[in-house]
């Protein structure tokens, strides 16, 4: 009797995911078997090496490498600045303002990207930005850099990078037990030691998985860069934009599902290390 309940509510369990499942079908596997099925067919529909071929080659394998150097540097300062705000409010009294503050903006920023970041960056530290020209009446001058360039997507990047860091650790930061630090220190282990033989062991497969996931978040944002730049900058998701939109060419729709494909491959392999990295990380925080 007991297993006969045990399986209905098992099979109630299933139908409740049935709407996740199917959404999850149409609005990302549908297109992503599209997109994979795309990349390797011409216009008449044959199969063919041809799209592969021209996303390995330039201008479009330099757009990769320029992706690839933003989403790295990025993630890896956002990363480390991310980790030590999460650090520093960690050490606040749980339930307190600070906490809350910090968290509640973190959910906002992290999020906040598109044409309103692009319009807020321009509108503040532009050629004719509020900022610029306040640090100028100031003898500070900075009209010089541009928003526009590697450092300028560089910078704008780290406005929603930082944020999310903050709220991927925090957990982790969390599930270090106090009582953990005081065992080490009752059995004369130095502050220093504790951090680089327990704490730092434990927090480091958290702070890779958060590190891959920066990437990935990077390497697929395309509002932001497409309104800041209009082009200038040659990043994957605004080549794959030029050319399904036939701005290069007509008729390289395929074309741009090899760059897609391509895109995928990258951002699928760093959120598979981003999920071994949390399943490593579950063992401890439960």
């Amino acid at each position: 009797m007991a297993d006969t309940k045990s399986r209905n509510r098992q099979r109630l369990d299933l139908l409740g995911l049935l709407p996740f499942l199917a959404y999850v079908a149409v609005f990302l596997g549908v297109p992503t078997v599209s997109v994979v099925l795309g990349a390797f067919q011409d216009d008449a529909g044959g199969w063919t090496l041809s799209n592969i071929s021209a996303a390995a080659g330039d201008p479009y394998l330099h757009a990769f490498v320029v992706s690839t150097e933003i989403s790295a540097l990025t993630a890896v300062i956002g990363a480390v600045v991310g980790l030590a705000i999460a650090f520093a409010v960690s050490a606040s009294p749980p339930g307190g303002v600070l906490r809350q503050v910090v968290s509640t903006a973190s959910g906002v920023l992290a999020y906040f990207a598109g044409v309103p970041l692009a319009f807020a960056f321009i509108a503040a530290i532009g050629s004719q930005g509020l900022v610029t020209k306040w640090l100028g009446a100031l003898g500070l001058d900075i009209s010089g850099f541009s928003l526009f360039g590697f450092a300028g997507i560089t910078l704008v990047y780290l406005y929603f990078q930082i944020p999310l860091m903050v709220l991927v650790i925090f957990p982790a930061l969390e599930g270090l037990r106090p009582q953990w630090q005081e065992a080490a220190s009752n059995l004369g282990a130095s502050r220093w030691q504790y951090w680089r033989l327990v704490g730092g062991p434990l927090l480091l497969p958290p702070f890779l998985g958060a590190l891959m996931l920066l990437f990935a978040n990077a390497f697929a944002a395309y509002a932001t860069a497409a309104a800041l730049t209009n082009g200038i900058i040659p990043l994957v998701p605004i080549q794959i934009a030029a050319v399904m939109s036939g701005n290069v060419a007509v008729g390289q729709e395929n074309l741009g599902n090899a760059l897609g494909l391509g895109m995928i491959l990258i951002v699928g392999i760093a959120l598979a290390g981003y999920a071994l990295m949390q399943r490593r990380t579950s063992r401890w925080l439960r």
